[in-house]
């Protein structure tokens, strides 16, 4: 699945107000990292991702493997922050980020 240009800037300007939900540190992706990132993406669907690792290229390594291992789409990567999307057909307007905008 892809995003029109139109979905991103729409997702980045309600993800410009989040604050990061998940936070990925030097351990990498860990099993306990997953089950709560499955857990905030079916809940908010659209969230922001914390990278605290120093080097360029192994977050970006990080978030390929975030994303295919989450089935979750990257809209914005900028510095240490991401924004992932993941589409819940079945979302709680109270919690989604993008039913609540």
């Amino acid at each position: 699945m892809s995003l029109t240009q139109e979905q991103k800037k729409h997702f980045k300007s309600i993800g410009h107000h989040l604050k990061p939900v998940v936070t990925v540190a030097e351990q990498g992706l860990k099993e306990n990292l997953m089950a709560e990132l499955d857990r905030a993406l079916n809940d908010h669907e659209l969230i922001k991702i914390q990278l605290r690792i120093a080097e360029r290229e192994d977050r970006q390594a990080i978030l390929t493997e975030l994303c295919q291992q989450s089935s979750s789409i990257l809209v914005q990567s900028i510095g240490k922050m991401a924004l992932v999307y993941r589409k819940n057909p079945k979302a709680n307007p109270k919690l989604s980020n993008l039913l609540r905008s």
